[in-house]
């Protein structure tokens, strides 16, 4: 049963699902931002045949404030339960995301070995030195966020509608989970397409390669070096969207 969307939703943040073949794919959007980031993404797989599941975040996609008594513990059940109930209607799972739904796919995949494919896009997986400490500092003076991390795109006129503050406890919990599921990674044995921007304001580019070293299942590289950070929305959108269905095709052969 859908739960009802919030009265103050942004414009094309709505979650989004498509009933398709007997292979799904999970797209996972990124920290402040909204299924809009990635509903370029998901639409593409639906027209491929998949099945799709999009959801939004919690305390995402409305105002910040409803974003601030969050963190990395209900968007990860959020992202299980969607998951768990893709996988309890199709006999294959792929899952797919962008910066902190990078992350939550490689959390998943460390999860469920049983995931046929993980594509991981500009994802978040360690914390850049003194961030953690600036942070808390910030958060020390009584202040609850500071300046947006959105948007972070090359293409003018393009716009991704996240947040325009970051709130600070929330991103704390996002870097407590990156040291504790850092761990992990080489818990992961499916097979991941990570997507890499060289010019990424955001997230640092070396995420990627650390990734890449980490995981213990087949690696595939696309990098691209004309996007930013929401590469899904950039100049090298279709070549991320392009790579990402046909990843998923591959591994989901035979479903």
């Amino acid at each position: 049963m859908n739960e009802p969307l919030p009265a103050d939703l942004i414009p094309g943040a709505e979650p989004w699902s498509h009933d398709g073949g007997p292979a799904g794919v999970l797209v996972l959007h990124g920290f402040t931002g909204n299924p809009g980031s990635m509903r370029d993404v998901a639409e593409a797989l639906a027209e491929a045949g998949f099945t799709v599941d999009l959801p939004l975040l919690p305390g995402h996609g409305t105002k910040v404030e409803d974003m601030i008594p969050t963190g990395w513990s209900d968007w990860s059940a959020h992202a299980e339960a969607r998951y768990q109930a893709l996988a309890a209607r199709c006999e294959q799972v792929v899952v797919v995301g962008l910066s902190m739904g990078g992350a939550l796919t490689a959390w998943l995949g460390a999860q469920h070995p049983e995931i046929v494919g993980l594509v991981c896009i500009n994802a978040v997986v360690s914390v850049p030195p003194g961030m953690r400490e600036a942070v808390a500092e910030v958060l020390a003076t009584g202040a609850d966020r500071f300046a947006g991390i959105g948007s972070d795109i090359a293409k003018p006129g393009v716009v991704e509608t996240a947040y325009a503050e970051t709130p600070l406890a929330p991103l704390l919990t996002l870097f407590d989970a990156a040291d504790e599921f850092g761990d992990r990674l080489g818990d992961i044995t499916s097979p991941m397409l990570i997507v890499t921007s060289t010019q990424d304001h955001v997230v640092p580019p070396d995420n990627s390669d650390l990734l890449a070293s980490s995981v213990s299942g087949p690696v595939e590289r696309l990098i691209c070096e004309r996007s930013y950070h929401v590469v899904t929305q950039d100049y090298d959108a279709e070549a991320v969207i392009e790579r990402t269905v046909d990843f998923a095709r591959k591994v989901t052969a035979g479903a």
